[in-house]
């Protein structure tokens, strides 16, 4: 059910995670109501909830370790990402209202309109390693501790996960070697790495049958009017013990849920300048202490290698007829191509559909940091006004001069190569070459435990909690799973 503004034409979800906040006055609900991409955001974070509703499901039916473990896993990066989208949600409606304010201003001056390129930014062969006692690994002595960890990375409203790892003192370093990779970052980006630890020995009630055993026997010393409502109110909803009537379930920072709950362990945040092409060690910062039960000795550094590819070095920003001649040639002898404007060349063809081709160029023209462009005078021939460009090779200057079919082209192309020399000064060292970004691979799917005689654990794999998984929308399953749960609690008591 939705509640719509008549002004404004746009929709909040009633007993939606935006709408609950919007009632604890943390947002104004008017700053809600102008774009389409605020819609599409809300209707992120309600995906979300509802992905972490089916976390909290299957977190509380759960009855074998590794299952609860990859749940608990998966409800904690889903109220990662409700934090991160409301986050991001707020920052956009704080800008429109900065560039509103800036627009009516009467004393604002001239604004630069240019925006630097956005591009893709990939983190892969993350490894973090180890600093056990002498007497732990090499000796093997003392408890065998065993811990469960993943890693989350964040980079403006995207959020990742990593597969989950099982950590004891025989690994020296914990190793994920999934590459991940943002595809609509900035220059400016600002990538938090965090590391996430539970204790996998931690003793968890299976399939929350300890609170209802306990409330059924309390029920029955109580009486049954009583009892009833007692173990109604022991009864554990999908996402804690906060009702919302029926609606949407409420915004909650984590829910309470009966399993494993990871920590934050370590985090770290890498931006340009720690982009490299080739394997590089970053500072973490190391949260908890060692009397904490998800605790591990890490050694206060993570390795990885961090790659970014701007689409000014990877796609065409300009491309189109032109004539060009070099400065030692015949002043008549103009050569006519097909330009296209991509990385640190412009690329030359006889023929424009040697492009799509993927044909050898005839030639290419250098344009990086080092390369001057200018506008010239008129050509005396022509009425078109001149575009040069001059490049050093070994140390000596080398100019070409283009000419285009009218004044109007040649603007679009000036404005073109700006625009690329500004994207190449934002992006810096990104600019030098292409780096290579690994295709990530297909998450492998979650192991399917073998039969143990019950029957949840016969229907456990249609229930395995992968992101996929956790999305309980279809009610039929949903009503088959409900039924075949109820059925085995009853068998049980």
């Amino acid at each position: 059910m939705f509640c719509r503004n008549q002004t404004a034409r746009a929709t909040v979800a009633r007993g939606s995670a935006l709408e609950m906040e919007i009632r604890r006055g943390k947002f104004r609900k008017s700053a809600f109501l102008d774009t389409s991409q605020d819609s599409d955001i809300q209707k992120k974070i309600d995906h979300e909830i509802r992905m972490r509703d089916g976390a909290c499901k299957l977190l509380a039916a759960c009855s074998q370790k590794d299952q609860a473990l990859e749940a608990a896993k998966s409800l904690q990066t889903c109220s990662t990402r409700i934090m991160a989208y409301m986050s991001e949600l707020q920052r956009m409606k704080e800008a429109q209202v900065m560039q509103k304010v800036t627009r009516r201003s009467s004393d604002a001056g001239p604004m630069d309109d240019r925006l630097p390129c956005k591009g893709k930014v990939a983190i892969s062969d993350l490894r973090i390693p180890l600093m056990w006692k002498d007497t732990e690994y090499f000796k093997n002595k003392g408890e065998l501790h065993r811990c469960a960890v993943f890693c989350l990375l964040q980079l403006g409203g995207e959020i990742f996960d990593t597969e989950m790892v099982i950590v004891d003192r025989t690994l020296t370093d914990i190793c994920f070697d999934s590459a991940i990779v943002f595809d609509e970052a900035g220059p400016d980006f600002q990538m938090r790495v965090e590391l996430y630890s539970c204790c996998s020995e931690d003793e968890y009630s299976a399939g929350g049958s300890a609170p209802r055993k306990l409330a059924s026997k309390l029920s029955s010393s109580l009486g049954r009017s009583a009892g009833k409502k007692f173990r109604a109110a022991m009864e554990p909803g999908p996402c804690g013990p906060v009702s919302n009537g029926g609606a949407s379930p409420l915004l909650l920072p984590v829910p309470s849920v009966p399993g494993p709950k990871y920590h934050l362990l370590a985090h770290t945040t890498l931006s340009l300048p720690h982009v490299q092409d080739g394997f590089r060690t970053h500072d973490l910062t190391i949260s908890g202490n060692e009397e904490c039960s998800y605790w591990l000795p890490l050694y206060g550094s993570m390795c990885c290698r961090l790659a970014a590819q701007p689409h000014c070095m990877t796609q065409q920003m300009m491309s189109g007829g032109l004539k060009v001649k070099q400065c030692a040639g015949d002043p008549q002898s103009w050569t006519t191509v097909n330009a296209v404007l991509k990385g640190t060349s412009l690329f030359c063809y006889h023929r424009p559909e040697d492009v799509e081709a993927n044909v050898q160029p005839a030639f290419t023209i250098a344009v990086n940091k080092e390369t001057r462009i200018r506008a010239s005078e008129k050509d005396p021939h022509s009425k078109a006004q001149n575009i040069c460009i001059s490049n050093q090779y070994g140390g000596e200057e080398v100019t070409h001069t283009l000419t285009t079919d009218g004044r109007e082209d040649t603007h679009r192309w000036m404005e073109a190569f700006w625009q690329h020399f500004y994207d190449m000064s934002q992006w810096k060292q990104c600019c030098d070459a292409v780096m290579k970004i690994e295709v990530p691979s297909p998450r492998k799917p979650a192991p399917v435990t073998p039969k143990q005689g019950s029957l949840y654990h016969e229907m456990a794999p249609l229930a395995t909690p992968s992101c996929e998984g956790l999305l309980l929308q279809d009610n039929a399953v949903s009503a088959e799973i409900r039924a075949l749960l109820s059925s085995y609690y009853n068998d049980s008591y």
